[in-house]
């Protein structure tokens, strides 16, 4: 079976509710204290190399299509780009801290908080309304964008970005999306894919 045919029956709803599971794993992890320094950090920078991506998918795919489907799809939309720009705002504060600085554990368990208040949102209340709204050939249409944008969206966090549409739009990304995708080829370790490759 090819990999298209093992994803084609997935809508959007299973594949960020997916990355949300991964996101968790990753914060319990963190949140152990267990492992070096040097783990922790690239553990650190998967997670947020994540969470952009999938920041990234939702606005430009998954808020547009609440807009038009949710009767107050433009309040749904602005209350989760306005998590999504807190929770970029500690990722950069983040990123650039030692795991021994007592700020990182600080920082982490805030950006553990926002994000877990966000996916409980998502999943509780927009996901299940996206579902009933929406055909679901689209959500799986839309499925395949979020795992396209995922590809080439940007990996580092860009708070200075405008959150406002149309700047968020990939079509007409403005400076912050291009900034994030020069700072993604900076070296760092972004999937845990490539972090298990560091470990070998």
């Amino acid at each position: 079976m090819s990999h298209h045919e093992a994803t084609a029956h997935q809508d959007v709803v299973d594949v960020l509710t997916a990355d949300h599971r991964e996101f968790e794993a990753i914060f319990v992890e963190l949140e152990s204290r267990q492992g070096t320094p040097e783990h922790r950090r690239q553990l650190a920078d998967v997670v947020i190399a994540g969470l952009v991506r999938h920041s990234v998918a939702e606005e430009a795919y998954v808020y547009p299509t609440a807009r038009k489907t949710l009767p107050d799809g433009d309040q749904v939309a602005e209350h989760e780009i306005s998590e999504h720009a807190d929770a970029e705002r500690t990722m950069k504060e983040l990123e650039s801290l030692d795991p021994s600085d007592p700020r990182f554990d600080e920082l982490l368990g805030h950006l553990a908080s926002t994000i877990r208040h966000h996916v409980q949102d998502e999943e509780a209340d927009l996901f299940p309304r996206l579902r009933a709204a929406c055909a679901a050939e689209e959500l799986v249409e839309l499925a395949g964008k979020v795992e396209a944008v995922k590809k080439t969206a940007p990996t580092r966090p860009h708070p200075a970005a405008p959150d406002r549409p149309p700047a968020n739009k990939l079509l007409a990304p403005g400076a912050g999306l291009v900034d994030r995708m020069r700072d993604a080829l900076s070296g760092r370790v972004t999937t845990m894919e490539e972090l298990h490759e560091k470990q070998r």
